[in-house]
């Protein structure tokens, strides 16, 4: 099976021939290598670029790992570009293992007849540095796992047979293929504890990798609650009988961040139109992971749903904030009180905005109206959509709300 990924492929297009570093970043085993490597070097070759004209280097393999030293990898790039004047396309796997590498970035874009792509995998040696050290001389192409429509895409499966499987076992490449169910799970947990967990242990030389575990698991079990650090310390104390500061925690989070497994949504006040401090939301990048991490034992659809709508909507470009609005009300003693409602999401693309609600089911006029409460809020124009499993016709209600099926949001 070979995925496609046309809108990643659309993106490395529209960035070619910028005078800027492309870099592809993402989860571990999420198909960076075979985005660049394969569908990408396709595309260059199928669109008459010599294949000598194609430089590729893996800094993970023995046969290059010479290459990990910086004046090594400079000088045999620049003696191959002396060749003649027609451009040469520089494709990097793994860069953080290269020395001194935004030097050696920043070098490249020296050479006029060279185009320059690169992987990695650690957002600590690549997101913050495209902001403080490349300034504005790379662009960022984040990968993510395969989206439902993706794989929808490439089977003939029907389309509940799939949903239950994406929502069991996520969406990395290796495990889509996979045929075997027994098998999808096996491979699962063995990315979590060989390659993801052991990769931010040894990198950051934790010693208590037992706590760093079950603050995982603390995430997991978790997924689109409010919370910060101070509440995830008490929960370490009341539940786990062991005090953890909420320092450490945070650092923890970080360290999930950095390496692309969760993100972080900031609460965002709606009509005071700034952002709240704390608590905060974290979603994981691939539900398959985080349902492995529990053993599988808690699938509840309702988060698992808002999970892969805030997946679907980052990988669409926007920035996704939780939504909160605030207003007052008499209650029955005739006294004013403070009432914050949530949005789920507050997306925002350049000028356009999208208020989002996700709602696994409908089952009553209360609770469409209990939904829609907080939408009809915001005194803006601005689309308004729920998103719900029931079996309806995309519509809109009198009150400009959108009405949507999951399949047709994610599919169309």
């Amino acid at each position: 099976m070979r995925f496609k990924r046309a809108e990643y492929i659309r993106k490395l297009i529209s960035s070619k021939h910028n005078h800027l570093i492309k870099i592809v970043t993402g989860l571990r085993r999420v198909g960076k290598s075979y985005l660049l490597f394969n569908l990408y070097k396709q595309h260059l070759l199928n669109n008459g670029v010599d294949a000598e004209h194609i430089i590729e280097i893996q800094l993970d393999s023995f046969v290059h790992r010479k290459y990990c030293k910086a004046e090594t990898l400079y000088e045999y790039v620049e003696n191959l570009t002396k060749q003649d004047s027609q451009m040469y396309y520089v494709l990097i796997d793994e860069v953080q293992m290269l020395e001194s590498f935004v030097d050696v970035l920043n070098g490249f874009l020296h050479i006029e007849n060279l185009d320059i792509y690169v992987t990695g995998s650690n957002a600590k040696f690549l997101s913050s540095d495209i902001v403080t050290e490349f300034r504005g001389r790379g662009v960022q192409i984040h990968l993510q796992p395969l989206s439902f429509k993706e794989i929808k895409e490439m089977s003939d499966e029907d389309t509940s047979s799939l949903w239950r499987d994406y929502i069991y076992y996520g969406g990395l490449p290796m495990v889509v293929i996979e045929k075997d169910k027994a098998r999808k799970a096996e491979i699962l947990q063995e990315l979590l504890k060989e390659t993801y967990l052991s990769d931010i242990i040894n990198r950051n030389r934790i010693k208590n990798d037992a706590e760093l575990e079950e603050l995982f698991c603390l995430l997991a079990s978790n997924i689109g609650a409010l919370t910060n650090p101070n509440k995830l310390a008490d929960t370490f104390v009341s539940e786990k009988k062991v005090k953890i500061s909420h320092n450490t925690i945070k650092t923890y989070i970080d360290y999930f961040i950095d390496s692309f497994l969760i993100e972080k949504a900031v609460r965002y006040d709606i009509k005071g139109k700034k952002y709240i401090d704390t608590p905060y939301k974290y979603y994981f990048a691939d539900l398959g992971l985080r349902n492995a991490l529990l053993n599988f034992r808690q699938l509840e659809p309702t988060h698992i749903m808002e999970n892969i709508i805030y997946n679907h909507l980052v990988g669409n470009g926007y920035k996704v904030d939780v939504g909160s609005v605030t207003f007052y009300q008499k209650n029955d003693e005739d006294k004013t009180i403070r009432i914050t409602l949530e949005i789920d999401f507050v997306c925002n693309k350049g000028s356009e905005r999208l208020y989002i609600q996700s709602a696994y089911s409908l089952p009553n006029e209360e609770k469409k109206n209990q939904e829609q409460r907080s939408l009809t809020l915001t005194n803006d124009y601005f689309t308004k959509i729920i998103i719900t499993t029931d079996n309806i016709p995309t519509h809109t209600m009198p009150n400009g709300i959108i009405m949507m099926n999951i399949f047709d949001y994610l599919l169309n």
